[in-house]
């Protein structure tokens, strides 16, 4: 079930492009289709830099509250995730700089990342967040942005400030934890 969490089934980029040019007409439905459509991957990019789930919810409102605002001047470059997630990254660093520091994640913030409930069981969640624990908090923003959002690596690397070949080998690193982690659990059973 885990491996199901980590599979890339990413929201279609021609289907945000037109919710957005829908909400640049002033079309409140397109945004709350966006929000229901893009939510969980903004909320939990945001929970993984800001380590804070009331934060990640601020970040998470205001967003949107920019989505609304800036719609207009969308301009398709990338993704339509990628500019919402780099709309929610802006947000986030002004949030850390203003609070000055980055706190740690408490286990129970992660349960607070919407998965489908048909997509996990509270087991599986529990082994997801223990499985992430082991995760650097770079390897843990890249898998949660690849896995669960579906941005690209590349669209990681100039979302994170980190030259391609360095998301990669953080990525694949990543994998090969988590993969170790898993084959430890599966022994245990």
């Amino acid at each position: 079930m885990l491996l199901m969490l980590l599979q890339d089934d990413g929201t279609p980029a021609e289907r945000l492009d037109a919710m957005i040019k829908a909400v640049a007409g002033g079309d409140r439905t397109a945004l709350a289709d966006l929000y229901s459509e893009t939510r969980s991957g903004v909320y939990g990019f945001a929970l993984s830099m800001l380590r804070n789930s009331h934060d990640a919810e601020d970040v998470l409102q205001e967003a949107y509250i920019r989505v609304w605002n800036s719609a207009a001047s969308y301009v398709p470059k990338g993704t339509p995730m990628s500019w919402l997630l780099s709309i929610a990254k802006n947000l986030a660093l002004m949030k850390l700089r203003a609070r000055g520091r980055q706190a740690e994640l408490e286990p129970e913030e992660w349960s607070a990342i919407s998965v489908p409930d048909s997509a996990a069981s509270i087991n599986d969640r529990h082994l997801l967040e223990a499985a992430l624990s082991i995760l650097s908090s770079d390897e843990c923003q890249i898998v949660m942005l690849h896995a669960v959002s579906g941005v690209k690596h590349k669209e990681l690397a100039s979302l994170m400030d980190m030259p391609l070949p360095t998301v990669l080998s953080k990525y694949h690193r990543a994998l090969k934890k988590l993969r170790k982690y898993m084959e430890g659990v599966d022994a245990n059973d």
